[in-house]
């Protein structure tokens, strides 16, 4: 976070204001950072996009979005009925995306989970295959959702061959682009991020590299009329009118779910305004490059292992250990370093095996905070592999 972003919650704070419609200028202000992203994503005017919570809301809207442009504006009343919808992520997607089939009513058994490659990125070809079955068993497939940076790894995947794969077959493209979609203010980063510009919907946070404080998710669909379609919900108490407060035509709550909304576009319309997508882009090359940097000093150190490869800001590891105490180890080390306050990983797991997991997203993070953390995981390492831990301890400072 940032000053920027302290000061702007607090002024949205004391405004108070309710962003589900009227004419009101926060309203506008959402307006424009709208208009900033279809700018930054190269999609047309007639897209639209709105503020949620995050990108786990920002995913569910989305397929509801989809589920509509496959089914039509009937299913809103008259419900699924007997199709079977299909959708198609990788095995690293974000756990949003089955939570989001399970609440969209199409059940997350309908979520086809497809195989990665050794960079962690989507299989096309698996994709393909999984489609063609589906369509021979009478299934409907009707959405894939890419990554632009998977929360494991960051792997970012193959999102130009995945918009050509869903124009052939006629499906939605969704981005999750929770962690990296945003990595388009850098002319460092953006090339890795081919492709984005073909989604039918992207969903993304600005609290995460964006720095603004929490909570500033995004969707940005691009049939913004289907968008409309999904979600207007015409009541008299929310009637539009030619002038006063109901004056205006599209409101926030007719693209979305909530009708009660906070003003979170003002402190992402700050930071944006403030530090400007080139210096924020910058800053977040330089976190790419910190990556690399700690990647580079985890291979130099024999005791240490490289996990991963490094597609953008984040780096998994572990420390050495017998194949029966590995995952233990690193378990334990990951809950001291953090109760140490020197920094602060996490675990996931690659191939069955439990890594350390080190996401860089803070702008003040230095090279002399990496070499902080890899001296205290070596440190414990050692100290862990002389005297198994029977709880978590940390008087090793």
């Amino acid at each position: 976070g940032t000053v920027v972003g302290l000061l702007a919650e607090m002024m949205a704070a004391g405004l108070n204001a309710n962003l589900g419609g009227r004419e009101q200028i926060p309203v506008e202000v959402e307006r424009q950072v709208a208009g900033w992203a279809r700018e930054w994503f190269g999609f047309p005017e007639t897209a639209r996009g709105v503020f949620t919570t995050g990108t786990s809301q920002a995913t569910l809207m989305a397929i509801w979005v989809a589920r509509v442009g496959a089914l039509g504006d009937s299913v809103r009343t008259q419900g699924l009925r007997t199709q079977e919808l299909r959708a198609y992520a990788a095995t690293t997607a974000h756990g949003s995306v089955a939570k989001a089939m399970d609440l969209a009513g199409l059940g997350s058994d309908a979520l086809c989970l497809v195989p990665v490659d050794e960079n962690y990125r989507m299989d096309l070809q698996a994709l393909r295959q999984a489609i063609a079955t589906d369509r021979e068993a009478g299934a409907r497939p009707f959405l894939v959702v890419g990554s632009a940076g998977t929360v494991d790894t960051g792997s970012i995947d193959d999102l130009e061959g995945l918009g050509r794969l869903c124009r052939e077959f006629s499906l939605w493209f969704h981005v999750d682009g929770a962690l990296g979609a945003l990595g388009c203010w850098s002319s460092e980063l953006a090339p890795k991020f081919s492709g984005m510009d073909q989604a039918d919907s992207i969903a993304f946070d600005f609290h995460k590299w964006g720095q603004v404080p929490y909570d500033a998710g995004f969707l940005l669909v691009r049939d913004g009329d289907r968008q409309r379609r999904t979600f207007v919900a015409p009541t008299h108490y929310l009637g539009h009118e030619k002038r006063g407060a109901a004056a205006g035509e599209e409101w926030p709550c007719d693209f979305g779910p909530d009708l009660s909304r906070g003003f979170r576009a003002l402190k992402t319309w700050w930071t944006v305004r403030h530090f400007g997508t080139r210096r924020l882009g910058a800053m977040m090359a330089n976190t790419c490059a910190l990556a690399v940097t700690l990647a580079r000093q985890i291979e130099s150190e024999p005791l240490l292992e490289l996990m991963a490869p490094v597609s953008l800001n984040i780096v998994c590891f572990r420390y050495r250990a017998a194949p029966g105490f590995v995952d233990t180890l690193n378990a334990h080390i990951a809950m001291a370093v953090q109760e140490s306050g020197i920094a602060l990983p996490s675990t996931t797991i690659l191939g069955g095996r439990r890594v350390l997991r080190v996401a860089l997203v803070n702008h003040r993070t230095t090279e002399k905070d990496l070499t902080a953390l890899l001296s205290a995981v070596v440190h414990l390492g050692q100290r862990f592999s002389r005297h198994r831990p029977a709880r978590q301890a940390m008087d090793f400072i």
